[in-house]
């Protein structure tokens, strides 16, 4: 059997709502939204631009390096592996969430705020 890839890579503008917390057993995980951007002209010559948002999740050492060198606004490049989470609320409706797991961060400029 062959296996398969997951692999994303973006580069993109951070948001601001970063949360940091820790699991029970003590293990730090930080979330975070990316942003990207894509401009194209269309077929009648109109410029078009279109925003992405990202999430982000990163574990362990990756969660405090991104708590304590990430902030609003600045360029940041992210590697990792897209995750779908699923879960049910209080009145039984299912949800979901596809997230990148990263296990690179690279800061690529400072803040512009």
């Amino acid at each position: 059997m062959s296996k398969g890839l997951n692999k994303v890579m973006i580069i993109g503008w951070l948001d601001g709502d970063f949360e940091m917390r820790y699991t029970p057993s003590g293990r730090p995980v930080t979330s975070f939204s990316v942003a990207t951007s894509r401009t194209w002209t269309s077929s009648d010559g109109e410029a078009r631009k279109e925003t992405e948002w990202f999430n982000v999740v990163a574990w362990g050492n990756l969660a405090e390096k991104c708590h304590q060198q990430l902030s609003r606004g600045q360029q940041v490049y992210i590697e990792g592996r897209l995750q779908t989470r699923s879960w049910e609320d209080g009145d039984g409706r299912k949800h979901f969430r596809t997230e990148v797991v990263a296990h690179e961060m690279i800061p690529l400029s400072d803040s512009i705020e």
